[in-house]
């Protein structure tokens, strides 16, 4: 009997040794591997680095060998990239195990270093220094005098302005150089100046805007121009005289510039205005919403939407009295940006002083969120208004210690107001000198 039990146990085991046999002597299978971006995006701007991972279906032991353009650059799961230079480049990734190989690739493309961020443009102290921007990107890195370290050489001073339109940065600067300095909207290498086309054509220039690279409009001392740089035709728009030394917004195809209690209309083209529209007090900003119409405001407190398309002041409201200050300005130093700034319907204004309001337009809210000082050191004058990233919602702050040498201490600081309390997220110190004004590339995409 026993021997009969252990031929009964061993026939059962059979089955089971031939089958784990049959697994032992199954082809392992070739490793599936892919590439992925740790941020979830194949594009980079030059200089930064984008973090690529590699992804395998199986936890067997594998090799992995990364190329870049076909060289090898790396046989880490990790490859960090990084590139100097603008344009596609083509990423391999070869995965091998015991049982074959795998291979994957991508292609990354490199942009502008300052194709997306923000720009804070300095006017530089007359007779000592000249203009300067500083970009700051969007992981927050400044880079300080970036038009001087990207051409090696200074613009002209009393820089006032930028406007960017057809991948191209148009600067505006009064003395001791180009009149408008022209520079690829993505690296900042120059492309051109105008000067003497524009010398005793247009006195003290401060804005500018653009329809296209034939229809440049520039307000001056005496009004609203029309510059054809194809021509060298400046021509001067009738009724624009006493145009506000302040920002003109484009939307739609058309200029809009404020003239006291107006904001007059030029369409693409025309050397004249083509409309006008009347608000109840002297206008203190006008810009572009982001459906492409306008935000107006006036020295009264009021805040209205303007309809691009019909000209219309389609709805208004009325800031809390607390903030009316920050639309107003003072007539010895006014602010040669707009009173308000705007991400949606939420808008931000304060004026020349060191607190910040927010009004949202849906609620009618007005609500003071900081007084700089309270939070910033040095702030002893605002230098031009607040404005807010359209994309982040994070709004910045420019300030100095004062007159004197005591320009050189100053902030650009950055607010977060999206929880109950304000956050400075950042404060950039001393890089700039008596800032003309803070430049999202996004509003002008």
């Amino acid at each position: 009997m026993k021997k009969f039990f252990k031929a009964l146990l061993y026939a059962c085991m059979v089955p089971v040794i031939f089958t784990a046999c049959e697994d032992d002597n199954n082809p392992i299978p070739a490793p599936k591997v892919k590439i992925v971006s740790t941020d979830g995006s194949f594009a980079v701007a030059q200089e930064d680095t984008l973090i690529l991972k590699a992804q395998l279906d199986n936890p067997l032991q594998t090799t992995l060998s990364w190329t870049l353009n076909g060289e090898e650059v790396s046989t880490d799961s990790i490859y960090k990239f990084v590139a100097s230079e603008m344009g596609n480049f083509q990423i391999g990734l070869t995965a091998l195990n015991e049982g074959g190989e795998t291979k994957a690739n991508a292609s990354i493309e490199v942009y502008g270093k300052y194709k997306y961020g923000t720009f804070v443009l300095s006017e530089g102290a007359m007779g000592k220094e000249p203009g300067s921007i500083d970009f700051i990107s969007p992981k927050g890195k400044v880079t300080n005098n970036a038009y001087e370290l990207e051409n090696g050489e200074t613009l002209g001073s009393i820089s006032q302005d930028i406007f960017i339109k057809n991948h191209k940065m148009y600067i505006v600067s009064q003395n001791g150089g180009d009149f408008i300095t022209v520079v690829n909207a993505e690296t900042l290498k120059k492309e051109k100046g105008f000067q003497d086309e524009l010398t005793g054509k247009v006195y003290a220039p401060t804005h500018i805007a653009i329809l296209d690279e034939n229809d440049i409009y520039l307000r001056d001392n005496n009004g609203v121009k029309r510059f054809n740089p194809s021509t060298g035709e400046v021509t001067f728009i009738e009724g624009t005289k006493g145009a506000r030394k302040n920002t003109m917004a484009v939307a739609k195809g058309k200029v809009f510039a404020s003239v006291k209690n107006t904001v007059v209309v030029i369409e693409k083209g025309e050397d004249a205005i083509t409309n006008t529209i009347e608000f109840e007090g002297e206008v203190s900003g006008v810009i572009k919403s982001s459906d492409d119409n306008l935000w107006v405001s006036d020295r009264n407190g009021k805040i209205y939407k303007v309809n691009t398309e019909t000209c219309n002041i389609s709805d208004s409201q009325m800031v809390s009295e607390e903030a009316k200050s920050a639309l107003t300005w003072s007539p010895f130093a006014p602010p040669s940006t707009p009173s308000i700034t705007a991400k949606g319907d939420t808008l931000y204004m304060s004026g020349l002083q060191s607190k910040i309001y927010r009004h949202i337009f849906s609620t009618g809210e007005t609500k003071l969120m900081v007084d700089a000082k309270d939070m910033v050191e040095n702030v002893g004058i605002v230098y031009n208004t607040v404005a807010v990233n359209p994309l982040t919602g994070e709004v910045i702050f420019n300030s100095i210690k004062g007159y004197g040498q005591d320009y050189k201490i100053n902030n650009i600081s950055v607010f977060d107001f999206s929880g109950e309390e304000a956050v400075l997220k950042a404060n950039h110190e001393n890089y700039t000198a008596f800032p003309a004004g803070t430049f999202f590339t996004y509003n002008f995409e």
